[in-house]
């Protein structure tokens, strides 16, 4: 069965520098009338910084919609028409320092998709060296390492609730059971 809702209308309500916030009036599959309510994101990418002992480089964030630090992976926004790889590759660098020689693509994930239209692409960063912290000027972390290992068991204990860190951390770490890195 086709699920496809046909738009008849979209109304803008909030065009910021990160979001926009439109209602759309919809009909759907049935022929009823409905509304969404939607919110625009340009996308982003995240990392797993992954060196040679096992250990991922991970960041303590304050963030605001839920007034704490949240532990999570490198990750940022996509600016209007860059390449992910490359988004990826500038956070990585200007949040922990880090560099890498090899970048595997892990895929994408839909952090909201009931009301949110952003796509966030992960990557795994393997062969790591140093570059440069570069942070914007609003933005402090503490920078961190810990085994792969360890952090697999706090997604599993929900002490990492993330969920770009958690999917992320656990699609690297059945690679690495399967043997693919």
């Amino acid at each position: 069965m086709d699920f496809t809702e046909k738009t008849i209308k979209k109304d803008y309500k909030f065009n910021g520098e990160v979001i926009s916030l439109r209602v759309d009036t919809v009909t759907t599959p049935s022929g009823n009338t409905a509304t969404r309510e939607i919110v625009e994101h340009p996308g982003g990418v995240c990392v797993v910084p992954l060196d040679k002992d096992g250990n991922v480089i991970m960041e303590w964030q304050y963030r605001r919609p839920f007034d704490m630090n949240v532990f999570e992976i490198p990750a940022g926004k996509l600016y209007k028409g860059e390449d992910p790889l490359e988004c990826g590759k500038r956070e990585l660098e200007e949040e922990t320092g880090m560099c890498a020689n090899t970048y595997i693509y892990l895929g994408k994930m839909l952090p909201t998709p009931g009301f949110c239209g952003e796509i966030l692409h992960m990557y795994l960063a393997l062969d790591l060296y140093e570059g440069k912290i570069n942070r914007d000027e609003d933005e402090f972390m503490e920078i961190v390492r810990v085994p792969l290992s360890e952090l697999v068991d706090k997604v599993l204990s929900g002490d990492i609730i993330d969920g770009k860190t958690a999917l992320a951390l656990m699609k690297v770490n059945e690679m690495k059971n399967r043997g693919l890195i």
